[in-house]
């Protein structure tokens, strides 16, 4: 019986391309364990199909983060391939991407979101502070500002608008920070993130280790769960998302969603997955087998 060859990308042109490459390693590192796959470990920065076809993967799991990673981008690329991949099909990768259209979901499905603007322009009058400045197309740790001023936020935009053709400004929920993680189907342990800095930024998700993270936190109902469901299902993602949350004493409220979160030693899918009795070679032999089980131009 041949051995099916599964080819890891990491890298890109993202941002974000550090972090892919420890999600990549962290990755082609557990499937080694199994002796039911070739692993193939590639950097990669935009490749065409005929690139990626040369590559002669059984199975692709795209270790990328960041527009192009998982904004749908390279999706389409693989699914020209033929060849199955782990994660979200180009269309539902789009989507999730975009924040805005992700929030628009959220409340056709009655599920609170905090109020939002998209700004484009320093003089565009926000929300009333406080607000966060966060891309509307990016990672959920690259380029965000949290403004409690007003000349914060100027200074911010300033900056930011001169790389980035428009931003969300968000409304600022203070409250409990909880993501909600799902692999092939399983809801994992939830997680309660509490940075020392008082903001998950990309410092307090990748650099430091003083952010603190209690799973399976008390919560008063399961509603964070139930909402993680219905969006990943309206939004057709398939094996693996990440869906945020704000807990304030109103509830929740639904921030973004991630179709290919981080694999690293610090990241938070692989360490709800662990609680769950998941070890990395587990879940990621898990998420190839899904790939495996479908063809790569399938919705699902």
């Amino acid at each position: 019986m041949t051995v099916p060859n599964v080819v890891i990308l990491m890298g890109g042109p993202d941002a974000e391309r550090e972090i892919s490459i420890a999600s990549g390693t962290a990755v082609s590192n557990a499937l080694k364990k199994n002796s039911a796959y070739k692993t193939n470990l590639v950097l990669i920065d935009e490749p065409c199909m005929e690139e990626i076809a040369a590559m002669h993967a059984d199975v692709i799991f795209p270790a990328l983060h960041g527009p192009y990673g998982e904004g749908g981008r390279l999706q389409t690329v693989l699914e020209e391939t033929g060849v199955p991949f782990v994660g979200s099909g180009s269309k539902a990768c789009a989507i999730a991407m975009d924040k805005v259209a992700s929030k628009k979901i959220a409340q056709e499905l009655g599920i609170p979101t905090p109020d939002w603007s998209v700004v484009d322009h320093i003089e565009q009058p926000c929300l009333q502070t406080p607000f966060v400045l966060k891309p509307i197309d990016d990672g959920s740790s690259i380029d965000i500002f949290v403004c409690h001023e007003e000349h914060v936020a100027r200074e911010a935009l300033i900056d930011v608008l001169q790389r980035r053709k428009a931003m969300l400004a968000e409304e600022f929920k203070k409250g409990r920070e909880i993501t909600v993680g799902i692999a092939c189907g399983r809801v994992l342990p939830t997680i309660e993130i509490i940075p020392q800095s008082g903001n998950y930024d990309f410092a307090a998700k990748y650099e430091r280790s003083d952010t603190r993270y209690i799973l399976d936190p008390p919560l008063r109902d399961q509603q964070c769960v139930e909402w993680a469901l219905q969006l990943v299902d309206a939004m057709h993602i398939r094996d693996v998302a990440r869906v945020d949350f704000i807990v304030d004493d109103n509830g929740p409220w639904f921030l973004e969603i991630n179709t290919m979160p981080g694999f690293t030693d610090h990241s938070l899918l692989p360490m709800a997955a662990a609680h769950f009795n998941w070890d990395m070679s587990t879940l990621c032999s898990k998420l190839v087998a899904s790939a495996l089980s479908r063809s790569a131009t399938a919705e699902c």
